[in-house]
């Protein structure tokens, strides 16, 4: 749910990382490499003491209800800059495109529509927007990116306008998440620390240290009692809201640039650097993990009904997924680096941002 692409800008440019990191599932044995028919496996069980087995998909793996066939892209939301942020309004009409300095709103409900119906100018001209987050009564937009302040937009207004503006002491945002009951909004800063802010009076009432560097990525349980978020320090942790404290620490030998939390719950999703999808139990040691994108995963989002996920990639590359084994629904190939991506809903629609300067819209047909 990064929407922020992590380090992508900024930090390490996106051109720069190796190709050939992906080569698959590095140090596997050759007969763990194919499942039958031939077709190379993607999809590992990995154990608690690091036994990794090709998932065996069961019969409903990619039939049943819920479960998508596949995707249609219907429209090309024009932005001018490259997307690396993107939300959807709930209903869904309004798509929310971030870019270079500025948020462009479009209305998705007008079928082929070639401009936006508003723009928000936001950070200063030449700085990326890396998240915006919508309240759950779609009234309001918070802004975060390559600056100090974060933004909260009234959308309600007869033109939008910053009814205010919540400033930090890190450079930057790399990540946004609102609580369930829109009083809570999280940001996760460049210098490590997760800005913990209350929205109604508008100030920084604490901060989850622990990221040694810039925390990347986050999603909030459904409940609203624990959060989740990823590093650049190459682990992943959980915190208890109601305590303010620690709960689980995860290590990888990669950075973490993406991650989303089943909205039913158990399973977290986390999109790396090094190309591959771990999806983790909240409990239990084993995992699995995926292996179809060939470059670091940018996004990452669950459905709502939480039986299926996407990730995006800087190998182009839209992949869905079944909850938890990873088979895979169905591949979209864009013309150029994923950023971000959003899921409406009602699990109709898939936004995702393009370093293509462009957002496109997914219809998913079922």
């Amino acid at each position: 749910m990064s929407a922020a692409a992590a380090a992508a800008y900024g930090r390490s440019p996106i051109a720069g990382f190796d190709p050939h990191s992906h080569l698959r599932a590095p140090g596997l044995p050759a007969s763990l490499t194919s499942i039958s028919g031939g077709k190379p496996a993607y999809s590992f069980h990995v154990s608690a003491d690091g036994q990794m087995q090709p998932v065996p998909f069961p019969p409903d793996a990619l039939i049943g209800p819920g479960i998508p066939r596949h995707a249609r892209q219907i429209n090309t939301l024009s932005h001018g800059e490259v997307v690396c942020a993107v939300t959807i309004s709930n209903p869904t009409r309004h798509v929310y495109t971030g870019g270079k300095g500025c948020v462009k709103i479009w209305d998705i409900s007008q079928p082929g529509s070639k401009s936006p119906v508003s723009q928000l100018d936001c950070l200063n001209r030449d700085n990326y927007i890396r998240s915006c987050k919508l309240l759950p009564d779609g009234r309001t937009l918070i802004v975060g990116g390559e600056a100090s302040t974060l933004t909260i937009w009234d959308l309600a207004s007869p033109t939008p306008r910053i009814k205010a503006e919540l400033t930090s002491s890190a450079p930057a945002c790399y990540a946004l998440a609102i609580s369930p009951d829109a009083k809570v909004c999280f940001s996760c800063c460049s210098d490590g620390n997760i800005a913990v802010w209350d929205l109604h009076n508008q100030t920084l009432v604490r901060q989850f240290q622990g990221h040694t560097d810039g925390a990347s990525c986050i999603d909030i349980s459904h409940d609203g009692t624990k959060l989740w978020t990823g590093g650049l320090d190459n682990t992943v942790r959980s915190w208890d809201l109601r305590e303010g404290r620690q709960l689980q620490q995860h290590d990888f030998t990669s950075q973490i640039f993406s991650l989303g939390y089943c909205p039913t719950g158990e399973w977290l999703a986390v999109g790396m650097e090094s190309s591959n999808v771990e999806v983790l139990h909240h409990t239990k040691p084993d995992k699995y993990q995926l292996h179809l994108h060939e470059s670091c995963v940018l996004s990452l989002k669950f459905a709502y009904c939480g039986k299926w996920f996407v990730s995006t990639g800087k190998d182009n590359l839209l992949n869905a997924w079944r909850t938890p084994y990873g088979a895979s629904i169905f591949q979209s190939k864009e013309s150029s680096s994923v950023l971000s991506c959003d899921i409406s809903a009602d699990d109709k629609y898939i936004v995702t941002g393009s370093g293509d300067k462009k957002a496109t819209v997914y219809e998913v047909i079922y």
